[in-house]
């Protein structure tokens, strides 16, 4: 597994198909060997505020050890689940017990982890047969996660100390949970395992709070934050989408005036200078080769007051919001921010407007050419059955329950990015009278009317899901039609192409840059789109006109109960939808109306008759 895909995929708490049985990923107590401590104090300062913590570490996942001599290094992860299913063919019931036209159901015996011998099922004939892991497990919405008590399951705890042999019976393909059933062979008795998912069911019980990716004694309290009561289960199948939903915060490396001395800072605090109690023994560190080579041409005093910031937990530093920072780095200078050497984390220069026609140029405020660029990724928890996405600002709500990586975390694990870009910042006058428009703000209403049905679907507070706002829901909206149209040439796969949309009070734009561990994330392809970035832009207009699926598409409603997309305005997977790796609102607020005139007619968008 890649470094990053610990992050996103499989990281604590996940589950994991291997060839011959299923584990649950170990928590950060569990992980093992030498990390690379990574260095990124926006990104750190807002991980200790949403975790309640005075200080927190930003560290890489442990890599393979190559020397068979060295230290254990890796993750730990536990079996689970232990009930299993035999790989056995038989019928249930058999042809000489069966009713006349009875329905025959393929029957497997179904085994907890103690009665297997080496791993394997005895069958009658004392034969070893394999097993598989259960596909079912039950969890709660607050990430806890357990074997379901098949035996109490099946008997509804009316005859709980049976202990006869259990059947996994499968009716059809086995996808359906209405063919699905379990019994037991003592008593005879049988259920279905839809049972398990009747909306808001207690069928399996109140949720323990049972944790076993932090260990066997990490169980904790469940309570639901809504009621106050304690969660129920809820049926999980093991490899479904939605049991895992890491939930990750980003920044953009941005430079910083104290820059040089951070990172010389860096090359030593850890090993020498992390328990400095004054610029007195800086003198003395400075004897060390190390330390002088890091330190050379700053003084005492500088590097003292760099420690002091770290050891305070970086105190003294006014908050600002994440993409507020970003974007206002990049509309800060006229000509370019960072400098163009090998070594540095960000450069950016902006672009000539020259060659834009008018109309266009009524619209942009700049372009700016990202040469490079650091995005510095970290987990914080994670959730399942539904995602927790971050607000517009890339903020992620301090009070929603997620589940820990850890106990008690001192640390989260974090990848470094490195890649190019280019980014499009839009003039603010010109948006707010698009705003002004009747049209617009009638458009914008039925797209609050559909999240607001969906919030009631889901039971969740109208503070938990904000409406972002028609300025981010366009901004978005032309972010996907440039990433499909600039993907012809820029030598990279729309999947490789990431967006950031900023729509706050410090302006309004696109960024889009490739950010990958290895060499793709530098060809240099984003920043020679970015020359010419007015040709795909009339290229990515022209895309949003006219869907495969028009007039269906363009004429969906975002508060049609009978369609289930209330999310969406015009927007399907024939003319916005994306790879889930390049949005970052997992393809949610989108409408091309509000970019395009489509089928359906003129009204709302923001591009009247713009031709580059």
């Amino acid at each position: 597994m890649r470094q990053s895909q610990i992050l996103s995929t499989f990281g604590p708490g996940a589950m994991v198909d291997l060839p011959d049985y299923s584990i649950l990923i170990g928590g950060l107590n569990h992980w093992h060997g030498d990390k690379k401590r990574i260095y990124e104090d926006r990104l750190k300062e807002r991980v200790a505020d949403i975790l309640g913590v005075n200080d927190i570490a930003l560290y890489a996942p442990p890599v393979d050890e190559k020397d068979p001599k060295a230290s254990r290094t890796g993750i730990t992860a536990f079996a689970f689940p232990t009930w299993f299913v035999a790989q056995v063919e038989e019928i249930w019931p058999k042809p000489n017990e069966a009713a006349p036209n009875a329905k025959v159901y393929r029957t497997r015996p179904l085994l907890p982890w103690g009665s297997l011998v080496t791993g394997k099922y005895l069958n009658a004939d004392r034969k070893k047969v394999p097993v598989v892991p259960v596909r079912f497990v039950q969890a709660c919405i607050n990430g806890h996660i357990k074997d379901i008590d098949w035996r109490g399951f099946v008997h509804e705890n009316s005859q709980a100390n049976c202990r006869g042999q259990l059947w996994f019976d499968e009716g059809g393909s086995g996808n359906d949970f209405a063919d699905i059933f379990v019994r037991c062979e003592a008593c005879k008795v049988r259920r279905q395992l839809s049972d398990a998912t009747v909306p808001n069911g207690k069928v399996l019980g109140k949720c323990e709070g049972h944790r076993p990716w932090l260990g066997p004694k990490a169980q904790e309290l469940c309570i639901s934050e809504s009621t106050g009561k304690p969660e129920y289960n809820r049926l999980l199948v093991r490899s479904a989408s939605n049991a895992y939903f890491s939930q990750l915060l980003s920044v953009i490396s941005l430079p910083d005036s104290d820059d040089a001395l951070q990172k010389a800072v860096n090359l030593v605090y850890e090993d020498f200078l992390q328990e400095t109690e004054s610029s007195d023994q800086i003198k003395y560190e400075r004897k060390k080769q190390k330390v002088a080579a890091a330190l050379l041409g700053f003084s005492d005093e500088a590097v003292w007051a760099e420690i002091q910031r770290r050891q305070g937990g970086g105190q003294g530093k006014q908050y600002k919001g994440i993409k507020q920072v970003e974007i206002e780095t990049l509309l800060s200078s006229p000509f370019e921010v960072g400098e163009d050497v090998p070594e540095s984390d960000f450069y950016a220069r902006a672009r000539k407007l020259d060659n834009i026609k008018p109309k266009l140029l009524s619209l942009i405020e700049s372009i700016v050419l990202v040469h490079r660029l650091k995005e510095v990724t970290a987990q914080i928890g994670f959730t399942r059955f539904e995602a927790i996405m971050p607000d517009i600002d890339g903020v992620l709500d301090i009070q929603v329950r997620r589940a820990a990586l850890d106990i008690e975390p001192t640390w989260v694990p974090a990848i470094e990015n490195r890649g190019e870009g280019v980014f499009i910042a839009f003039r603010k006058e010109a948006i707010e009278n698009w705003l002004k428009r009747d049209a617009v703000q009638q458009r914008g209403k039925k797209l609050d009317r559909g999240l607001d049905i969906w919030r009631k679907q889901k039971g969740i507070a109208p503070e938990k899901a904000k409406f972002p706002g028609l300025p981010y829901i366009m901004l978005h909206s032309l972010s996907h039609l440039l990433i499909a149209a600039v993907s012809l040439e820029c030598g990279y796969a729309a999947s490789s192409i990431r967006e950031r949309i900023y729509a706050g009070e410090s302006g309004y734009g696109i960024l889009l840059y490739t950010g990958s561990p290895g060499s793709e994330g530098t060809l240099g392809g984003l920043v020679q789109i970015g020359n010419r970035i007015e040709y795909h832009l009339d290229v990515a207009l022209e895309m949003g006109r006219l869907c495969s699926n028009d007039p269906v598409c363009a004429q969906h409603q975002p508060d049609a109960e009978q369609e289930d997309r209330f999310l969406h305005g015009a927007a399907c997977h024939g003319c916005l939808l994306i790879a889930e790796t390049s949005c970052e609102r997992r393809n949610e607020f989108l409408d091309r109306a509000l970019v395009v005139a489509t089928v359906e007619g003129p009204g709302a968008e923001f591009f009247e008759d713009v031709r580059v």
